[in-house]
């Protein structure tokens, strides 16, 4: 079963790939409940017609007990400037739902979609007591499909002419576009691009959900695709590789953090934790993005300390 908490924008698209794939049973968990419902209902229709599956609104977090799999779409608003705008906020609700998680689902593989989501990964793990292998944020594997768009763009190609093009570190402004592995065929991109190249390249990628959103608003279908596949990894148990937060152990020199990297998973959860080959600028840029992250889990766990 596949229990989502929120029912906004994300949530009923993550809800709707999952139902319109016939991939699982799926609970929609929503503050408004009328909300859930309704999604529920509407989702419904896009069921495959040999599928028997079902889909359910409810604002009762017991129906979420023995799921597979849980998402955390759930936020207070939407932040403007930077994802840490509503970060002390939104530590509020995400600790609360943390709790529901341990109370009613706590063997599940959690999936953390809500900003700032390294943050609130770390987060839901540890005040959901959870083991770290099933808990991960989605969002690094999004910001590489952006660096593989943007790079096809630069260069004037297909999507599928780029390779190995991942972001690493920090779902924000410290994110960290590894050049060193992408590749355009079979040709490193550094062997084609300048340093003047790479921080423009760098910027759009960081920049891309400022430019989405003078078009249309907040990112909904790349999110919610990148959620599904994850999903369909562990509901069908074929092995995946993406990068993901997920709580550090010491890789990449880090600990007691959780942040994008490079992971297989399967219907196990987080199998291995890889550490590529980067650059020296990269390995660099990768620990000031850490500490960035570092200060964002310092202030919100002050400022949870503070408020109980």
């Amino acid at each position: 079963m596949i229990s989502i908490i929120g029912s906004g924008k994300v949530g009923s698209a993550i809800a709707f790939l999952c139902g319109s794939n016939g991939l699982d049973d799926i609970i929609l968990v929503n503050r408004d409940e009328k909300k859930a419902i309704g999604e529920a209902l509407d989702i419904s229709n896009a069921v495959p017609a040999g599928s028997a599956i079902s889909i359910n609104g409810t604002g009762d977090y017991s129906q979420i007990a023995n799921s597979d799999v849980v998402i955390v779409t759930a936020s207070i608003g939407t932040h403007q400037a930077s994802r840490s705008d509503i970060m002390l906020d939104q530590s509020i609700l995400v600790r609360s739902i943390a709790k529901k998680i341990q109370n009613f689902a706590s063997k599940a593989k959690v999936l953390v979609v809500t900003n700032p989501v390294d943050v609130m990964t770390y987060l839901v793990q540890k005040e959901g007591k959870l083991d770290s292998k099933n808990v991960l944020g989605v969002a690094s594997s999004l910001d590489s499909a952006r660096f593989r768009h943007c790079l096809s763009r630069h260069f004037g190609v297909s999507q599928d002419q780029i390779h190995d093009a991942m972001v690493l570190g920090e779902h924000d402004d410290s994110m960290v576009p590894v050049f060193s592995n992408a590749k355009l065929g079979n040709t490193p991109v550094n062997d084609l691009l300048n340093e003047k190249q790479r921080s423009h390249i760098t910027a759009d990628v960081c920049n891309y959900w400022k430019s989405l959103r003078d078009y249309k608003g907040s990112s909904v279908f790349g999110i919610a695709k990148n959620t599904y596949d994850i999903i369909s990894t562990m509901i069908q148990n074929k092995p995946l590789d993406v990068c993901a937060s997920v709580l550090l152990d010491g890789q990449y020199g880090l600990e007691n953090i959780c942040m994008g990297v490079p992971i297989t998973i399967t219907k196990d959860g987080i199998t291995q934790i890889h550490q590529i080959i980067i650059s020296d600028e990269e390995k660099q840029q990768l620990q000031r993005s850490a500490g960035m992250i570092q200060n964002n889990i310092a202030r919100v766990q002050e400022f949870l300390n503070s408020s109980q």
